[in-house]
């Protein structure tokens, strides 16, 4: 079994859970211990501890009970929540994670994962096949925090040899559970509601084209940049990743194709003026030639999975 302790931060979001779930496999459930400031879905025979990433003497505390050689901050405010109240955003996702990257420095621990997003890009970058290396504009705080968040990654690792990988995440969907505070969170909502023979009414203009991800393709390409030889890592602000673009209109399409009835409406807010900043595709050949990504699911792929676990979840017949 594996020696190493980890410390997931914010590991009930939407990615922590499943997250966690994964590592538990590869380095036993002893050995992974979830925190967040909420305990909601925390399973009884899960290790968790009760952390608010600001209390630092609490994370320390942490950090030398469990003896814990590696963390994955997943704790964050995402872009849409983030806009509503920008100071405390930064300061929870800034803030926040300099408050880890000391600890790092200061227990020396053998790595740390932070995670990035697509929302570090912005309106003057190049909207198709965004490339690793473009001058970051971006247009949220949510944005400009995950953009401050890599430069630190990469003076960390520079001045102190602080192993930190990242991964600018795109939007993530996954039947787990329901997301909330993100521009793309319509990806996920749209399949529940498809599910339970609803329509959907879209937050996002029919044709506003965005990168995604299946939640299997985002835990796979995680662990296995974390598990890469860092010999091989050339990049320590953080790893462009892709999987798949598409719009609201056309993932409405792959959904009638195994529920033809289903129905979608648009009704614009203010999250389409975020989506608008971004990008529409991303060109992630660093991370291939690096560590060997390749995803696994395409849209229709996605879809399949989804609504078969939907289905499941909400005991929906086919």
């Amino acid at each position: 079994m594996s020696k190493d302790k980890i410390l997931i931060t914010g590991a009930n979001g939407q990615l922590g859970r499943v997250l966690a779930s994964e590592l538990r496999i590869i380095h036993g459930k002893d050995n992974v211990l979830s925190t967040d400031i909420s305990s909601v879905d925390i399973l009884d025979n899960e290790p968790y501890e009760f952390l608010d990433i600001m209390n630092v003497t609490r994370l320390h505390e942490i950090v030398e009970k469990h003896e814990i050689t590696q963390v994955y901050h997943m704790a964050a405010i995402l872009s849409a929540s983030g806009e509503f109240n920008p100071m405390k955003t930064w300061k929870v996702n800034l803030d926040g994670y300099l408050t880890i990257l000391e600890l790092a420095e200061k227990f020396q621990l053998d790595k740390l994962f932070f995670p990035s997003t697509i929302a570090v890009f912005g309106t003057t970058t190049p909207r198709e096949n965004t490339s690793q290396h473009v001058p970051l504009m971006p247009s949220t705080v949510y944005g400009i925090s995950k953009s401050s968040g890599e430069l630190w990654s990469n003076y960390y690792y520079d001045r102190y040899g602080t192993d930190i990988r990242s991964i600018r995440y795109p939007g993530i969907i996954g039947y787990q559970s329901l997301p909330s505070g993100g521009t793309t969170d319509y990806a996920v909502e749209i399949y529940h509601a498809a599910v339970k023979s609803e329509e959907y009414v879209c937050f996002l203009a029919e044709e506003t084209r965005l990168p995604m991800m299946y939640m299997p393709d985002a835990i796979r390409a995680t662990i296995q940049l974390m598990q890469a030889d860092k010999n091989n890592l050339n990049i320590r602000t953080s790893y462009n990743l892709s999987s798949m673009s598409f719009t609201p209109s056309e993932i409405a399409e792959s959904i009638r194709k195994i529920i033809p009835d289903f129905k979608i409406s648009y009704e614009p807010d203010h999250r389409q003026d975020i989506a608008a900043s971004w990008i529409e595709s991303i060109d992630d050949g660093m991370a291939r030639r690096d560590w060997n990504w390749k995803e696994e699911y395409d849209l229709d792929a996605m879809s399949v999975d989804m609504i078969k676990n939907l289905r499941m979840q909400y005991s929906v017949g086919s």
